[in-house]
């Protein structure tokens, strides 16, 4: 459908990941998949991120994984710098997936918005 570089940022055992690559490819869409667990978050993409759609979005504290952190943990995320510092080291407490095509993040699963970007 599109040879627009598409890149789609998750763990590939997450139902939300699964959604967006099954929709992707049932379009055609071409696209990389970048593995947080194998390949880790990229500083400057979740620099990026931050600024595009902020903390607030891109942090899932409704997961198992913000669940399990100490409560002192959580209670120190308050702005954009220290929910990076924890998205950094706990990956899967980005919410997922996150999709970035043509300067656009698009964060969870969003077919409309998906297909806006790819046209």
């Amino acid at each position: 459908m599109t040879s627009i570089p598409l890149t789609v940022y998750g763990i590939p055992n997450c139902d939300s990941v699964k959604k967006a690559r099954v929709w992707l490819a049932e379009r055609g869409a071409d696209y990389v998949f970048h593995d947080f667990k194998k390949e880790g978050v990229p500083p400057q993409a979740l620099d990026f991120w931050l600024s595009q759609v902020g903390w607030e979005t891109l942090l899932n504290r409704k997961g198992t994984t913000w669940r399990k952190l100490e409560p002192s943990l959580q209670a120190s995320v308050i702005d954009s710098q220290s929910a990076r510092q924890v998205m950094l080291e706990h990956a899967s407490v980005i919410k997922r997936p996150v999709c970035v095509l043509q300067g656009q993040v698009i964060v969870g699963v969003n077919p409309p918005a998906w297909q806006n970007v790819l046209g």
